[in-house]
């Protein structure tokens, strides 16, 4: 894996680098760029819909530099007239503030024992980061701001939604290339050697499986013949959590290992992630209602998030004759409200701008 730039760039050029590297994340470097290309297909679409004058201007109140009769130039407030897509950055400033903050605090809950031994370590450690919380944060984020400037809040979700969906398959590419724990469950068809490299579990390895899984779920599964192994077993080396083993040849940061493979779930919902995107920008000028994208966009994300968690690690809540996580229980009321909203609702022709 690769935690930082020195570790990246290590690994793509096989020479080593300078440790000074190492200031730069990977993750962040990944979750960065989602923000950069969320912003752009939500600024492609906003110009779209105000082509079509379904999003209106406003007027904002700036201060402005305005040259006075004796020649001297002055900053005064004034109310500028402004489009929504003018104002991308502080939307999508305050969207990613807002869903770090719910991202922790959603995380908080559903790791709450931990949490509770170390609240402060938690909140502002490198993992540990809630998609859904993140999501519905941003999402009263954009409510404010539709509020604000008067814009129409239907309007805004659709033209946010593939973005959002874009933005979640690239951070979760940060997640794989990090290592940052959002991995799934043993495939118990594959263990760790001594110096990091994976190989073919044999029978004589089945005690040593069984004391490292401690019977946590576990599906054991070779790769068919041309299929990687990548993609149905990681071991997740120098990954940024410092979760496993030592790895016998490594000194220095990140030197750790899992000893049985995993199902490298990041991987799939980056996939899956992308795909999405180009099946809801495909579609976007067909849908016939406002805030139908943005309920097709909850469908295909609890759809997806509710499979993923088949094979992902996280933890359960006891209802009593069911152990969902809380991603499960939060991708079903997604899929609801998605479904929901396509179905039912179907605003008067005087509510479409």
């Amino acid at each position: 894996m690769y935690p930082d730039f020195q570790y990246l760039l290590q690994g793509l050029l096989g020479i080593p680098m300078p440790a000074w590297l190492g200031i730069f994340k990977t993750f962040g470097f990944f979750v960065a760029m989602a923000f950069i290309a969320a912003a752009k297909v939500t600024t492609s679409e906003l110009k779209r819909k105000e082509g079509q004058g379904l999003l209106q201007p406003f007027l904002k109140l700036m201060k402005v530099k305005e040259k006075a009769a004796d020649g001297s130039v002055k900053e005064v407030a004034k109310n500028v007239k402004m489009f929504p897509h003018q104002l991308i950055t502080e939307i999508v400033f305050g969207a990613a503030i807002g869903g770090i903050i719910g991202a922790k605090l959603f995380n908080a809950f559903e790791t709450w024992d931990d949490f509770i031994k170390d609240p402060m370590g938690s909140l502002f450690s490198r993992s540990g980061l809630t998609f859904y919380g993140g999501f519905i944060v941003a999402t009263i984020v954009l409510y404010y701001y539709t509020r604000k400037y008067k814009m129409n809040f239907r309007h805004l979700c659709d033209a946010a939604a593939p973005a959002i969906m874009l933005a979640y398959g690239l951070g979760r590419l940060g997640c794989q290339f990090s290592g940052d724990g959002d991995w799934g469950i043993y495939n118990t068809a594959y263990v760790t050697q001594a110096d990091g490299a994976l190989r073919a579990a044999v029978p004589a390895d089945a005690h040593y499986i069984t004391e490292i899984t401690k019977g946590t779920p576990g599906v054991s599964y070779l790769a068919p013949s041309g299929v990687p192994r990548w993609l149905v077993a990681m071991n997740y080396p120098h990954n940024v959590g410092y979760e496993g083993m030592p790895i016998s040849s490594c000194k220095g940061e990140y030197c750790n290992v899992l000893p049985v493979a995993v199902y490298p779930t990041p991987i799939y919902e980056a996939i899956a992630g992308i795909l999405l995107f180009g099946f809801m920008w495909s579609i976007r000028k067909k849908l016939k209602y406002p805030l139908h994208m943005f309920g097709l966009y909850l469908i295909l994300a609890g759809i997806e998030r509710f499979l993923v968690e088949l094979i992902r690690v996280n933890s359960k809540y006891d209802l009593g004759f069911v152990h969902p996580s809380q991603a499960e229980i939060i991708s079903v009321v997604l899929f609801i409200s998605g479904v929901s909203i396509l179905l039912f609702y179907k605003p008067k022709p005087t509510e479409l701008t």
